[in-house]
């Protein structure tokens, strides 16, 4: 279906030579042991460098040093000067930059907007090693540095900007990240494809601003060239009526009405008429604006490589909540690497260009990338500093990439795209022997073999010529599509031979499982259950009520209880006294108040408590960010006012944002007079009592919320008690289970 050069088979460029490292050179020092006078290559991050897997900044490393070049990493830098951005020398070919494997703003804040104290991907998990928006801070102190240097900039923060994106931490809509940094050329995904390709034709003397032709990169032009086929965002999706004061399809960055008046309505003309047409550009000296002249009209159908969407502009999006919406709706549709047409974008008089996504890795270059040389352990330089996440991984397996759940809260799909890339069952095993081999400290457990989820590995659609046309936001929303091939047979056999090798004693699976997705094999649920949960099983539903799940593009709570029912069912059939773990999402957009109390009485009934809570975090590019910050619903046809079916609710004001955590949290005694006001503000007081059938109590505990409240008791004894005995934990989430125990002294009253 895709065809594309395969990564391995460039020819190996001069310095190949050198060989293999040990580990990728952070020193003067350590290029001098390996012979190097300098660095090919310069690999910027804002992670410790962990020659690992699992870390993008050492896959990227090694895969270059596979091509034969001279490859350093300065993880980390002091980002007040460029001196650090020196250590290693002037790259001959370029810097390569990244804020690491998470978003800078991501990593330092939480979702209630307050500065985290710690930091996974640094030795010591020690915060403030990192600035905000790294990749942009980075890229200035490189061409500080080194003026005249190509700078190449990537990994997930450039990858989810890479586009105009609403920023919550700013609370507006910010500009691609390729124009804050000022870099030449953007390289969005994971990249390898892309990557490859570009250090090549930088080898052989092209600048990176000359490479308008790889896919999966996003650069700078002054005006799309003559030839191309320029078509509206609306040929894509059609919006709603728009106000008479903006004209968003005018192809004009800026200008009076009265000045554009004429040029509007031919442009209104051909929108109504849906025709395509042919652009041309013109600088307006007077004005300093961009114009598009209208040449002429050609047939709909015209090669796609040829033809460009034109978005709404960065001003336009900046200004208008609807039309951002609309954008986002767009490009979501357009990121299938089979039928994706280039984008552009217009930010002041420059455009923004991104070209199609890049061709999803084979089988073969998957097995190649990860069966390259690591050394599977944090730098040496690190000495015996613990890195939280290095400890998290290191003896976890990473099978795909990939995921075609398309949950609008989450990032996975945008990066890393919905066609799941495998590796070969070969290459794990080896991987898993390798980590047996090679990991000081290994006790005979994987902690994981899995990725992005666990159980969608070679999962595909059924026909090729399907999938590369297909435009569908999820291939498992509202229901799991007919032409998806569900089968997990191939994944049971994978575990059941990872734990027949020899010294390995157990296979955890702890990566995010799609449930819904596993009640279709029940052999697999049936393995996972009896051979790979230790003790716990962490699965997502999110959340109990239809309509915040519609926005999240989740499934209901009925595949959530077909699945627990073969969990209970093959747990008691095995012998073991196991628990299921569900997690869930506190202010997501589509989430009202009755909602949250629903999803509290569902905890209460089914006996879970909410140690630590997640709050919904809009994340740069997703959709439902998008639905947070216009209050319209991308997953539709985006309307004007008027139409208040397209109105999506988002929880913003942190009194609602306590509150909706407080739900999850409603055992919790400092909880409980926040809860009890909005109970009586609902109308619900009937769910305050001591009863079991109660959310709260009447009365506040000693030390505990306001002093003095209504109905405060002190020293008394009360009813039946539950105490809290199991328990699992993820990233600001975790669930404990109630188990009912004999309480230390008898109730009363």
């Amino acid at each position: 279906m895709f065809v594309a050069k395969n990564i391995f088979s460039y020819r190996k460029y001069w310095a190949q030579r050198f060989g293999t490292a040990p580990f990728l050179p952070m020193s003067r020092a350590e290029m001098d042991e390996l012979g190097w006078d300098s660095c090919d290559i310069i690999l910027v991050t804002g992670d410790a460098y962990v020659d690992h897997p699992s870390f993008g900044m050492a896959v990227i490393g090694r895969v270059l040093e596979a091509q034969g070049f001279r490859v350093g990493i300065i993880a980390q830098p002091d980002w007040t000067s460029a001196e650090s951005f020196k250590v290693l020398g002037k790259p001959n070919l370029f810097f390569g930059v990244t804020a690491g494997n998470m978003d800078s703003m991501v990593n330092h804040y939480t979702s209630d907007r307050r500065l985290r104290h710690n930091d996974a991907y640094t030795p010591n998990d020690a915060h403030g090693k990192r600035p905000d928006r790294a990749v942009t801070v980075y890229s200035q102190r490189c061409r500080e540095a080194y003026k005249e240097v190509p700078i190449v900039i990537g990994g997930i923060e450039a990858s989810l900007r890479r586009i105009a994106h609403y920023d919550y931490w700013s609370d507006k809509v910010r500009r691609s990240i390729i124009m804050d940094s000022k870099a030449d050329i953007l390289l969005y995904g994971n990249a390898e494809r892309a990557l490859v390709e570009v250090a090549h034709r930088i080898a052989k003397g092209e600048h990176p601003k000359e490479m308008t032709d790889v896919r999966g990169t996003v650069f700078v032009r002054n005006r799309v060239p003559e030839g191309f086929v320029v078509m509206d965002s609306t040929e894509v999706d059609t919006p709603g009526k728009i106000d008479a004061h903006i004209d968003p399809y005018a192809m004009q960055t800026e200008a009076s009405c009265k000045d554009n008046k004429a040029k509007t309505a031919n442009v209104e003309q051909t929108n109504a008429n849906k025709a395509v047409v042919v652009q041309s550009q013109s600088i307006d000296e007077k004005n300093g604006l961009t114009v598009v002249h209208i040449t002429s009209q050609i047939p709909r159908f015209h090669p796609r490589e040829l033809t460009v969407i034109r978005m709404p502009s960065f001003e336009q999006v900046r200004d208008d909540p609807v039309l951002y919406a609309h954008a986002s709706r767009v490009f979501h549709l357009e990121t299938n690497p089979g039928n994706a047409r280039a984008l552009v974008q217009r930010h002041g008089d420059k455009e923004v260009w991104l070209t199609p996504p890049p061709y999803p890795l084979t089988t073969p270059e998957m097995d190649c990338v990860f069966d390259l040389y690591y050394a599977r352990a944090p730098h040496p330089s690190y000495g015996d500093a613990r890195i939280p996440a290095w400890e998290m991984i290191r003896f976890s397996v990473n099978i795909m990439r990939g995921c075609f759940g398309g949950c609008t809260f989450c990032s996975i799909t945008e990066h890393e795209g919905r066609i799941i890339q495998n590796r070969s069952e070969k290459s794990i095993l080896r991987e898993v022997e390798e980590i047996r081999d090679r990991v000081k400290g290994f006790t005979g457990v994987i902690s994981d073999l899995g990725g992005p989820t666990a159980n969608m590995w070679r999962l595909a659609c059924k026909d090729e010529r399907i999938e590369s046309n297909c435009r569908r936001l999820s291939c498992v929303h509202p229901v799991i599509c007919r032409y998806l091939n569900t089968d997990q047979t191939p994944l049971v056999h994978l575990y059941r031979k990872a734990r027949a090798l020899p010294g390995i004693k157990k296979v955890l699976i702890a990566s995010g499982l799609r449930y819904d997705l596993a009640v279709e094999t029940p052999a697999y649920v049936k393995e996972l259950v009896q051979h790979h949960v230790g003790g716990y099983l962490k699965i997502a539903p999110e959340h109990t009520e239809t309509g915040p799940l519609s926005k999240m593009m989740k499934p209901g709570m009925g595949a959530y209880d077909n699945f627990k029912a073969m969990f209970d069912k093959f747990s008691a059939e095995a012998g073991k006294e196991q628990y299921l773990i569900p997690y869930f999402i506190a202010a997501h957009p589509g989430t009202n108040d009755e909602d949250m109390m629903n999803l509290a009485l569902w905890l209460k009934r089914n006996g879970f408590r909410a140690d630590q809570v997640q709050a919904f975090l809009p994340s740069p590019m997703a959709l439902a960010s998008a639905m947070y910050h216009s209050g319209k619903n991308p997953l539709r046809k985006i309307l004007r006012e008027g139409d208040e079916n397209e109105r999506v609710f988002s929880p913003k004001g942190m009194k609602q944002r306590r509150l909706h955590k407080a739900f999850l949290r409603y055992h919790d005694a400092e909880n409980w007079p926040l809860l009890r006001e909005a109970l009586k503000k609902m109308g619900r007081a009937d769910l305050i009592g001591n009863g079991k059938h109660h959310l709260i109590p009447t009365w506040q505990l000693a030390g505990t919320g306001e002093a003095g409240g209504e109905g405060k008791r002190t020293g008394k004894k009360f009813g039946k008690q539950t105490f809290l005995t199991k328990y699992t934990e993820r990233a600001g989430d975790a669930i404990k289970k109630d188990k009912p125990r004999k309480p230390r002294h008898a109730p009363k009253g």
